[in-house]
């Protein structure tokens, strides 16, 4: 998988690939939250991007990424809210 917003290759945590499976979150999905949802950032490398799937009622989806030469998914979140 490749982000073209970040031009990262991606990769995903055991730990999200787990969420992901828990969520009913797939792939295609995870890359559509990454490549154009709303983002947040903690610092220059970490971030929240966020997305919401209007078919699903479990607000919004989120992604928890570093970038590191990568764009690397540490977990994924539903029902995220901005806080």
């Amino acid at each position: 998988m490749f982000s073209a917003r970040f031009n990262f290759p991606v990769i995903i945590s055991a730990h999200a690939k787990i969420r992901m499976a828990e969520r009913d979150i797939s792939e295609a999905m995870l890359l559509e939250i990454i490549d154009s949802g709303e983002t947040r950032y903690k610092d220059a490398s970490h971030l929240w991007v966020f997305k919401e799937f209007p078919k699903r009622h479990d607000n919004f989806l989120c992604a928890v990424l570093v970038l590191d030469g990568y764009v690397i998914v540490k977990t994924v979140m539903h029902h995220f809210t901005l806080t």
